[in-house]
């Protein structure tokens, strides 16, 4: 059966990493038999210039119909003076929530390549491999009510609620539990139930959760000593789940672990294993259209998004594969560059890939 797949572009460095991403996903369809169709509309930034509104009725349909879903990034200081309600990411966190996508999956994982490239010692991190589990559509990002206001004095005030219910927290902490029984079998959940109530229930439920899997081992740390221990000791952990803005936080922090943020591909889930697949990094505007972005962690979330969403294991490993021969080949982009080392544009380094994924057929 054909699969199709909804790129969003987006804003500042998107369209140049998408670019590339689709590059490898035409390969697969024209050389390799993958039975997909490919269609792009505007999101966030893009959007608001097209139409006025970060997220289009006309995207939003679109991306419903999808069975997968790319995309760039989102963002820009372009539209920061806009209200916070109409800002791109709004359209980023629309399509979250609208397509239900629960569940973000972001590995660390260090590339033997890139040790050099890490900001921590090399026995620190070698054979680094985490995976965050973080929930995606709850939270505070979400949560009611939330605002500015003004009293009668003029004095503002900012307000945003954490809120969590139980099923949220049980249906996160089971996908992490599920992952970690085909990895090591540890799972780790961060939380600040000691000054938090919402996160208290989290570990409340969270250990419950542990009791159905006797095989993995549960244990809690807060976060801002969890912050501490992903530079302290990164290999303590395999499998990390936890709230949506504490998620948000620590797979950046774990990002630089690798050697770059650049590097990082990301899954977002809902029930049914439908996905949007994105680098966990922004839009970078600061190098949008010079050619300097690195394109990777797009690369490698199009290998998630077959792995999980499109059932095509094979081809994810074809591309893993080779993004792993390119950089032994040397070439890198200049967020991983290193002494001894040839630098290649963004899109130097996706014809890289597709290279070398004919190379290895």
């Amino acid at each position: 059966m054909t699969k199709h797949i909804f790129i969003l572009p987006g804003d500042g460095i998107g369209p140049e990493i998408a670019a590339e991403a689709v590059k490898v996903l035409t390969y697969l369809r024209d050389s390799a038999g993958l039975a997909i169709t490919m269609e792009e509309a505007p999101v966030g930034g893009a959007a608001i210039d097209a139409t006025g509104i970060p997220l289009p009725d006309a995207t939003l349909e679109l991306a419903l119909q999808a069975d997968a879903v790319l995309l760039g990034a989102v963002g820009g200081p372009k539209w920061e003076p806009l209200p916070i309600a109409i800002r791109p990411e709004k359209g980023l966190l629309g399509l979250r929530d609208k397509l239900e996508l629960f569940a973000n999956l972001r590995p660390a994982i260090l590339y033997p390549q890139l040790a050099a490239a890490s900001s921590l010692k090399p026995e620190l991190v070698a054979g680094l491999d985490i995976l965050i589990v973080r929930e995606l559509t709850g939270g505070i990002y979400f949560g009611q009510p939330r605002g500015v206001t003004t009293g009668k004095d003029g004095t503002r005030t900012g307000i945003n609620t954490l809120i969590y219910s139980e099923s949220e927290i049980r249906r996160i902490c089971e996908v992490a539990f599920d992952i970690a029984r085909k990895r090591n079998r540890r799972v780790c959940s961060v939380d600040k139930a000691n000054v938090l109530e919402c996160t208290e229930l989290w570990r409340t439920v969270a250990t419950e959760v542990g009791a159905d899997y006797p095989d993995v081992t549960l244990s809690h740390m807060y976060v801002d000593n969890a912050a501490m221990q992903l530079i302290r000791e990164p290999k303590q952990f395999d499998v990390m789940v936890t709230t949506n803005m504490f998620g948000d936080i620590l797979s950046d922090a774990a990002a630089m672990l690798t050697g770059s943020i650049g590097m990082l591909p990301s899954a977002s889930l809902n029930a049914t294993g439908k996905g949007m697949y994105e680098s966990i990094h922004g839009s970078a505007p600061n190098i949008a259209g010079q050619d300097l972005a690195n394109p990777l962690a797009t690369i490698l979330s199009v290998a998630m998004m077959l792995r999980y969403s499109l059932g095509e294991p094979t081809a994810a490993e074809r591309i893993e594969n080779a993004v792993s021969a390119v950089l032994d080949q040397g070439l890198r982009t200049a967020d991983i560059m290193s002494a001894g080392m040839r630098q290649v544009g963004t899109a130097e380094m996706g014809d890289a890939v597709v290279e070398m994924m004919d190379k290895q057929a």
